[in-house]
């Protein structure tokens, strides 16, 4: 997890109310849900095989408005709908990331469900009154909409929960719940969040407006088996947008990490999506690599992964922060062996040569991005 994000965890935890109770949250919401769907329900009788139709077509409706609410205010700042767009945008956006979509602990509940008072709101000032004009005309109708109005709010409230499970949870190996977890999971990537999967529970609306954006899942070494994680950290005289423009350029990588020979891609900063191969010699050992960007957020983040011979795969993170006048710069490296024959020399030799090439190479990143900027008269 980027160190941004764990400091926005700590602020925002901070600031719960110490007398917060989530399971309270989550009961009242779903009692209270349950309640004023049955008192909508228990207005229909004799309900005429045409009147069914109300109950598909009501949550076709929900999942229209989810969409709109979600893709045009929760994304886009609005005068009249500023505190969603802070609390959506801002605070859970910025509380769960691509690489970290998971709640620690039930006190987290509060910045994945909605506010307790949202349900009431929804439910007296939306929906009743909906439900009293559409019975002056058909009472069934108006029973059965409001109570699918309802009805569509909790089972978004549920999904968006499962969304945010941790992965070990049962429920995350439904098939439904499991798909809907991979779209919710690219949404949260930066560059994607405002463009593409904003339905919560069933992606139509996305599908019918052209926003539904998949990508399968690669196996990597952070989402199958427990990776070897190295991290370090350097400070560089140098603003965080030029550091992290100068790292994330991997056609520079020969000049300062003692592992890389040689580079075959694009100059310039990687924005996600960019590919590019590279040869190597880590660990004393040579070997190729094929990397694609995850992400990049100038002047603060940068990750991709790659796979590579002998059962290779690896996430490498790049996190910049301003620290005085220069830049904290954070290398983050997770790898794994497929083969038990590599695991073993890894745990009894890489690991040891791979710390200590990247210990070099955090401070010949240093020296080369400090070079390189004075030379372009870039300063901190």
């Amino acid at each position: 997890m980027r160190q941004t994000t764990e400091a926005f965890r700590a602020r925002y935890r901070a600031d719960i109310h110490p007398l917060y109770n989530p399971w309270l949250h989550g009961a009242f919401v779903l009692l209270f849900g349950l309640l004023a769907i049955g008192a909508f329900w228990s207005t229909v009788h004799q309900v005429h095989p045409l009147e069914w139709l109300t109950v598909p077509l009501t949550l076709l409706f929900f999942n229209f408005g989810v969409y709109v609410v979600h893709r045009h205010l929760g994304h886009h700042k609005k005068r009249l709908a500023r505190m969603f767009y802070a609390r959506h945008a801002g605070d859970h956006h910025s509380f769960f990331t691509p690489s970290h979509m998971t709640y620690d602990s039930a006190r987290d509940w509060r910045v994945i469900l909605f506010p307790a008072w949202l349900i009431v709101l929804h439910t007296l000032v939306i929906t009743t009154p909906a439900w009293w004009l559409l019975a002056q005309i058909n009472g069934n109708v108006a029973g059965l909409f409001s109570g699918c109005m309802v009805l569509g709010y909790l089972t978004y409230e549920v999904f968006h929960a499962c969304e945010h499970l941790p992965p070990g949870n049962p429920l995350t190996r439904l098939p439904w719940i499991r798909q809907m977890r991979r779209l919710h999971a690219l949404h949260h990537r930066r560059e994607l969040m405002q463009e593409r999967n904003f339905n919560i529970v069933f992606p139509l609306m996305d599908y019918l407006f052209g926003t539904l954006y998949w990508e399968p899942e690669q196996a990597s070494p952070h989402l199958t088996r427990t990776p070897t994680r190295l991290q370090h950290v350097v400070d560089i005289a140098g603003n965080p947008l030029t550091v992290l423009a100068y790292a994330s350029t991997a056609t520079r990588w020969p000049e300062w990490h003692p592992s890389s020979l040689k580079v075959d891609g694009q100059s310039g900063p990687l924005y996600a999506g960019a590919r590019f191969e590279e040869d190597i010699r880590a660990g004393g050992r040579e070997g190729h690599l094929s990397w694609e960007v995850d992400e990049y957020l100038p002047g603060r983040r940068w990750s991709a992964r790659a796979w590579g011979d002998h059962g290779l795969s690896l996430v490498v993170i790049y996190e910049c922060e301003a620290e005085g006048d220069g830049t904290r710069f954070v290398r983050t490296l997770e790898y794994y062996f497929s083969g038990v024959v590599m695991r073993i020399a890894n745990r009894l030799l890489l690991k040891r040569r791979i710390e200590r090439e990247s210990a070099q190479s955090m401070l010949a990143l240093r020296d080369m991005a400090q070079k390189h900027l004075a030379s372009t008269g870039v300063t901190a």
